[in-house]
């Protein structure tokens, strides 16, 4: 049975009513279309590395990411409130893998200098030496991730912003070019 209080008389909607501006089409600006395009290939590197990292260093996702910030900061360690703040994790959940991490090896707690209620996490020469052996890897599966999660456009903008995709892309006998001052 239809139903009695939709208007029948209304004309068809014209799609190029739809388009934006720029000549896009959708209801999406293009901001918002290039952050869900962005978050969709987020979610596919992610399913991507879940298994390979379990496999590869036998830790979780999320603690592949506190092992990250560590290797990447210049010290090797960070206070357990800035991991939270960066990976916007509760404390108490960062608590539970900063535990995992150190009963796999892979991190020391300490206390910080002049302030006894501070930790300060580090990684070990194990995990360091995991991180040497399983990145190039990882990084390959991230870059083949992003490459199938994304169209040309996008792929192409992306290029821009994350180091190694261009370079994946380019043929063997290429380089880039190097002659610019």
């Amino acid at each position: 049975m239809a139903d009695s209080t939709a208007p029948t008389d209304l004309p068809e909607r014209d799609p190029s009513e739809e388009r934006d501006p720029s000549g896009e089409s959708g209801l999406l600006p293009a901001e918002l279309r290039a952050w869900m395009h962005l978050l969709a290939a987020a979610g596919t590197v992610e399913q991507q590395l879940r298994s390979r990292v379990k496999d590869a260093l036998g830790i979780s996702h999320d603690e592949f990411l506190i092992v990250c910030l560590l290797a990447d900061q210049p010290g090797g360690g960070l206070r357990m409130t800035r991991i939270a703040e960066l990976l916007g994790r509760p404390k108490t959940r960062l608590t539970y893998q900063v535990a995992c991490l150190q009963h796999a090896g892979l991190i020391t707690k300490g206390s910080v200098c002049g302030d006894r209620r501070g930790i300060e996490v580090t990684l070990t020469e194990k995990a360091r030496r995991l991180l040497k052996d399983t990145s190039p890897p990882l990084a390959h599966a991230i870059t083949d991730a992003v490459t199938r999660a994304l169209g040309s456009e996008q792929h192409a903008a992306l290029c821009g912003l994350l180091p190694g995709i261009a370079d994946a892309d380019r043929q063997p006998d290429e380089s880039p070019d190097r002659s610019a001052p």
